[in-house]
């Protein structure tokens, strides 16, 4: 048996590189085994020969040479040999580290923090901007939007924050269309393998079910679920027969109400629930997959779109048919392209919307359809807080470069420690690659240790900040931040990218170690006497971690200024001491025309209250989140027909408001009888739609109701949020639908919620209390945003200007331990300790002013993606930019003072004596 057949033999019984890794002691055995069995061969065949036994084996053994050179070729053949030299490495690099455990941990922390930070950050991006629809095949599915010069005509539109098509900014556009439009979709099975409809949430009163509960429910079409591919886990889904008119009332639980509301009991089916007042049979429970379809919002149930009647849900005038209140989404034939079913589509809208039975539009409002990807188009949060995000990644992956700096700060300073130790290797033999490759697998196994300890770091930080947007958002939203294969790979890659980042560098130093010099520990001095490059590498990168820093602190000021700028806007009216809380009568069954006797009541109770000062309710509270706005008619105009929000309002609103009466008079009790037809107007609409013409009995209204005549003029107040320009607004009076009653109190309103709630159920306990809070917390919803950036840019700033401070602390103490000769000499010699402090502080500060003047040229360009973020601050605001640079040089003299102390404290004789 030859050599060559030996090593072909053990290849093929060795199968694989994995075997050879995980099974080695067998894979030793193997070899010894068959070298072994070679060995006997060729001793028995030279005995046959003639030879004896001792003289047979031991020419047997130098025919066969070294087993070990055997065994060598055998590993290499299989690619086990750079798998040892790696383990080596490995076992060589843990026992270093451990040998600096301070070093070690200084590090670790470090790469912790920055790494743990980027897959914070990244683990949101990814539930909120990347993760696909969970439904079967989402790439097949298309959502139509419109555009227009006008909004369509009809009784409303009603938005839920699905989508946000793209249009000009004279343009109007939304996802919403009327059902029969909706129909006329679904009818093109050509196009189509199905299209469904769905509209909300909407907080559905289940106070029937034995406590009292609010739900978020949604109304979709009976093909809801067979268009998305979604299955039920218990009992069935909804179905088309469901949608028909005079189909039983049934409803569709979401899992994970299920088990929240349910317990998760699979009897739920065939229970019957009383939703508003209304008996539903629940059918089924959705799979526990589909999370959501629109990203953030939670959905706690599903019910016909039919049952909005029943329901007693205003949108679009009670679901009519020329209300334009439902979002539509198709599964496309895979044999028919996005574009092609489109420009069909396109027809169809046109035509309809101009010369239907109803028409939407003119000619020259030039309406079209788009078609695009559900998965694009359904943005829901996403177009709220998405550049944010993008916007945090992008700060943490800068504390990530600092901190990459920070570490290779060190590893320099610990390459020049170890540089006998390279240079003793090299003497041995060892190549400049192979200590390449020993740096930097200690480099790469600190990176993997410290990015291990940072995804802990990354998922309490990532569920505390999911937690702090369902804390602070006005909807409950829901975000799914179980990692997944793309949030490890993202930890993967940064962790080894970090690793060559930081350790390539002084990998590539400790290469180039001068054997001669480091043998004779002469390298220091030799060090010492290049002067203009005393600190080279390592003061470039202490300069750029405070340039870095000081992007991360310009682009947190700028925030914080914008923060501090929205909170003193005047929004036309007193936020302090304001109470708000809704109800709802109709939802709980409460008699419509008793409705405005219960809203005077419970006004009366309240003000009775001991420390409440005035109270009122509208129909939406405003700067709380919500918006109604709507097309009215002006009596007396040719272009009658304008756009304004709309508000309805009871008595004494604009008195507990403490918005100013500029005109006329304010709505009152009397106002709220159904006969009056009195109506307020905030002075945008005078200014705009009524130029010099006296308001004050002026008729507007819709065409299809009674006119109402204008009775006062009142100031301007925001409305949707504080960054609106003032727009035109009406105030109607309410008598109808459910309210959000506010409660002026003279010390802190969250006092007295308690008072509060006792009073509306001692009225009417079947009445819920929902959505207590004060007027300053739903402001600080409104600037959620706005504050969690700020604070998160303001985290990371502070973070990086640490790592920053403390590289710049590490250089110079590295520096005075290496140059105490020096420092001998110069003391011996007559310089002054004062003379001293200042040389090296001023080194260090050399070093801080050469990072703020190339971190204020990076931050000119770089703060400019903040512009859509700012509010009255330039992203090159002045002020902002010497008060951070301020900052990073009194955290340099802080970092340098230690340093500078400890050269103070060099005595002459021992430094001469050591040297």
């Amino acid at each position: 048996m030859s050599l060559r057949s030996f090593t072909t033999r053990m290849v093929c019984q060795s199968r694989s590189w994995f075997r050879g890794v995980f099974h080695r002691a067998r894979l030793e055995r193997e070899m010894d085994d068959e070298l072994g069995c070679h060995l006997e061969i060729l001793t028995n065949e030279l005995i046959r020969s003639g030879l004896s036994p001792v003289k047979a084996a031991r020419r047997a053994r130098i025919a066969l040479g070294s087993t070990l050179v055997h065994k060598e070729e055998m590993r290499a053949s299989l690619g086990l040999r750079w798998w040892d030299a790696l383990w080596a490495d490995l076992r060589y690099g843990v026992r270093m580290l451990r040998r600096s455990p301070g070093f070690t941990a200084v590090v670790v922390l470090t790469l912790a923090l920055g790494i743990g930070a980027n897959t914070a950050i990244f683990s949101l991006v990814n539930a909120v901007m990347l993760r696909s629809l969970p439904v079967r095949d989402p790439q097949q599915l298309v959502m139509p939007a419109w555009t227009a010069h006008n909004w369509p005509n009809g009784p409303g539109i009603s938005s839920y924050g699905d989508c946000r098509p793209e249009k000009t900014s004279q343009d109007r556009g939304g996802c919403s269309f009327s059902y029969p439009m909706y129909q006329a979709i679904a009818t093109h099975k050509d196009l189509f393998e199905s299209a469904m409809a769905f509209a909300g949430p909407a907080s559905i009163d289940v106070s029937g079910n034995g406590t009292a509960s609010i739900a978020h429910g949604e109304l979709v079409s009976g093909s809801y679920f067979g268009t998305l591919g979604v299955q039920p886990a218990v009992g069935r889904i909804l179905e088309p027969d469901d949608e028909k008119p005079g189909a039983a009332a049934v409803a569709v639980l979401d899992y994970g109400y299920w088990k929240q509301a349910f317990g998760g009991s699979p009897s739920v089916v065939g229970r019957t629930i009383r939703l508003n007042d209304v008996l539903f049979t629940i059918v089924g429970v959705a799979d526990a997959g589909f999370t959501r379809l629109t990203p953030g919002k939670a959905i706690d149930l599903w019910v016909p779109l039919t049952e909005i009647r029943q329901l007693g849900i205003p949108w679009g005038g009670h679901g009519a048919d020329n209300g334009w209140w439902l979002a539509v989404v198709a599964r496309l034939r895979p044999e028919i392209s996005r574009t092609r079913a489109q420009a069909a589509l396109n027809a169809l809208f046109v035509n309809e919307a101009l010369h239907g039975a109803k028409p939407a539009w003119k000619a020259t409002d030039d309406p079209h359809l788009m078609l695009l990807p559900a998965e694009k188009e359904l943005m829901g949060f996403r177009s709220h807080y998405g550049k944010p995000l993008m916007l945090l990644l992008g700060a943490v992956g800068i504390v990530l470069l600092i901190a990459c700096a920070n570490v290779a700060g060190l590893m320099l300073a610990r390459g020049a420690a170890r540089g006998r130790e390279m240079a003793v290797r090299m003497a041995m033999g060892a190549g400049r690659r192979r200590v390449i490759r020993q740096l930097l697998t200690e480099s790469l196994l600190l990176s993997f240790v410290g990015a291990a300890l940072g995804a802990v770091l990354a998922y309490a930080g990532a569920s505390g900040l999911a937690a702090f947007f369902a804390h602070n958002s006005f909807e409950p939203l829901r975000i799914n931040l179980h990692p997944d294969a793309r949030v490890l790979l993202f930890t993967i890659g940064v962790a080894v990218l970090t690793g060559i980042g930081f350790g390539l560098a002084p990998a590539l130093r400790g290469a180039r170690a001068n054997m001669s010099a480091e043998l004779k520990g002469t390298s220091a001095t030799t060090t010492l006497r290049r002067r203009g490059r005393r600190f080279g590498l390592g003061s470039g990168l202490v300069a750029a971690q405070v340039a870095l820093s000081m992007v991360v602190l310009m682009g947190a000021g700028l925030l914080l200024r914008t923060l501090d700028r929205l909170h003193s806007i005047n929004p036309g009216f007193d936020t302090k001491n304001l109470l708000l809380f809704s109800i709802a009568p109709e939802l709980a069954g409460y008699p419509k025309d008793g409705i405005p006797q219960l809203y005077a009541q419970l006004q009366r109770r309240l003000e009775a209250l001991s420390g409440v000062v005035s109270v009122s309710y509208s129909s939406d509270a405003i700067l709380d989140g919500g918006l109604w706005s709507g097309g009215v008619d002006i009596d007396g105009q040719a272009s009658k027909r304008v756009h304004t929000q709309i508000l309805s309002v009871g008595p004494d609103y604009f008195h507990t408001m403490r918005i100013p009466l500029e005109m006329g008079r304010a709505l009152g009790s009397a106002d709220m009888a159904p006969t009056e037809r009195a109506a307020v107007v905030n002075q945008a609409f005078a200014r705009e739609y009524l130029g010099g013409r006296d308001p004050l009995g002026v008729h507007i209204g819709d065409p299809n109701t009674p006119q109402w005549m204008i009775v006062g003029v009142v100031g301007n107040t925001k409305y949707l949020d504080l960054r609106s320009a003032d727009a035109p607004t009406v105030f109607f009076p309410l008598t109808k639908g459910g309210a959000t009653f506010e409660v002026r109190t003279a010390t802190t309103p969250a006092a007295f919620g308690a008072a509060v709630r006792k009073v509306v159920n001692d009225l009417d306990d079947a009445v819920p209390v929902m959505q207590m809070r004060t007027q300053t917390e739903s402001v600080d919803h409104l600037l959620f945003s706005e504050r969690l950036v700020a604070r998160l840019f303001g985290l990371f700033g502070g973070l990086g200007l640490a790592l920053a401070g403390i590289g710049l602390y590490g250089l110079l103490s590295y520096e005075v331990a290496r140059r105490t000769r020096e420092i001998g000499i110069r003391t011996a010699l007559g310089a002054q300790r004062r003379a001293v402090w200042v040389m090296v502080v001023r080194e260090g500060l050399g070093l801080v002013i050469v990072g703020v003047a190339a971190g204020c040229g990076v931050a000119l360009c770089v703060t400019r993606l903040l512009k859509s973020l700012l509010y009255d601050v330039r992203p090159t605001d002045p002020a902002t930019m010497a008060a951070v640079a301020t900052l990073l040089l009194i955290v340099g003299v802080i970092a340098c003072s230690a340093p500078a102390q400890r050269a103070l404290r060099v005595d002459p004789m021992t430094a001469l004596r050591c040297e």
